[in-house]
């Protein structure tokens, strides 16, 4: 049996996928999370064979508890193998996904049966992608922003005025206004709004 995990932020996800994986007579899901920061302890807890992880979760995203898996993996704590389940089809998310050890990424709506075999391959240690979003990532450029700036955008994504955004990350004005002005550059956009959305659709944030 492949003993399998599901982490997702909504419970009707979750109980969605769980109901249709359990249907395959080799795939048994012993474990669901509901936030990024829970996936490695019920990875070590559970014996998870392979991880499936949503992208945008609370605390820790899917492409951050990716990474937990991969270095429990490299300290000899655990076997598992993690693919994305994402809405987010995004070639920078992609790329992410696989630079944090990501074996699998594919898009909630592919069928069922995809899924399955999707688990399986991950599981005997192949690659799986959407093919549609793998050619995608062949022409999107990777991201130029710096860390700074990628925290920037974060912030000024949820709102508010420049001051704003520097006082919740404890920066001057004139610096945030000068990351801003850096994104702008680097998406080709007019202004800050357009250029935390180009970040957000390029999946680099």
């Amino acid at each position: 049996m492949i003993r399998v995990l599901i982490a997702d932020d909504q419970d009707l996800v979750r109980g969605a996928l769980a109901a249709l994986l359990s249907t395959e007579s080799d795939i048994e899901v012993v474990a669901q999370v509901g936030d990024g920061d829970a996936v490695l302890p019920a990875v070590l807890d559970s014996d998870v064979d392979v991880a499936l992880l949503d992208i945008e979760m609370p605390v820790k995203n899917g492409i951050e508890a990716a990474a937990d898996i991969a270095a429990a993996v490299g300290a000899g704590k655990t076997t598992c193998r993690a693919m994305v389940v994402t809405t987010f089809g995004r070639p920078g998310y992609l790329r992410r996904a696989l630079d944090a050890g990501v074996l699998g990424f594919v898009v909630k709506d592919t069928p069922p049966a995809q899924l399955a075999e999707a688990v399986r391959r991950v599981h005997d240690g192949l690659r799986v992608v959407d093919p549609a979003l793998a050619e995608e990532l062949l022409f999107t450029p990777a991201s130029t922003l710096t860390g700074r700036e990628a925290e920037v955008c974060r912030a000024a994504e949820a709102g508010g005025s420049v001051r704003e955004v520097a006082s919740r990350l404890n920066l001057s004005a004139g610096t945030v206004r000068n990351h801003l002005s850096s994104v702008i550059g680097k998406t080709g956009t007019a202004n800050r709004h357009e250029a935390v959305s180009a970040a957000r659709e390029n999946g680099w944030l």
